[in-house]
């Protein structure tokens, strides 16, 4: 029976853990727009009590820095910032973030896994492939790195809640 029990927390742990990233990661920018509809509204977005942040960003996406990502993660293209050379070729647009559902789940498949074999230690190595896996990419694009965060934690906050709750109650 615990075998079932553990198949199942993984099933959910790893694949109805998408929906519920998806979901924060809507939230997020629920968030963002309404902190750019704050900074639309003119002086009143300056009350220090609101609870939005508003982040100054370039008139045409990718124009100053290359940083900004649309809803399909390709870095926006335009000119090269300002203190490259004239000479400079405008920047295309490169896909970010690749394979990210797939890592997804797998991660949540480990983190889930790690808790009920009784060995939290191994979320260490989860974190660490996937934060050298993906250094390059991050440090390059800092609006990528924000959503890698927010999906990494909601991830494995996820997948660790379903491995608590099947541990504590099913399996003990």
């Amino acid at each position: 029976m615990n075998a079932l029990w553990i198949t199942a927390a993984l099933l959910v742990a790893g694949f109805a853990g998408w929906p519920v990233t998806a979901l924060v990661f809507r939230l997020a920018r629920t968030i963002d727009d309404r902190a750019d509809a704050a900074k639309k509204a003119g002086p009143a977005a300056d009350d220090p009590s609101a609870d939005v942040t508003v982040d100054i960003i370039p008139s045409a996406p990718g124009a100053e820095t290359g940083q900004t990502v649309d809803g399909e993660l390709t870095t926006g293209g335009g000119r090269p910032p300002s203190d490259a050379t004239p000479a400079a070729q405008p920047v295309p647009a490169q896909r970010i973030l690749r394979g990210g559902a797939i890592i997804g789940v797998l991660e949540r498949l480990a983190v889930c896994l790690a808790i009920l074999a009784g060995q939290p230690v191994a979320i260490a190595y989860v974190v660490a492939i996937k934060g050298l896996g993906r250094f390059a990419e991050l440090k390059e694009t800092p609006v990528a790195a924000e959503r890698f965060i927010i999906g990494t934690l909601t991830s494995m906050l996820w997948a660790a809640g379903v491995a608590a709750i099947v541990k504590v109650l099913l399996l003990s």
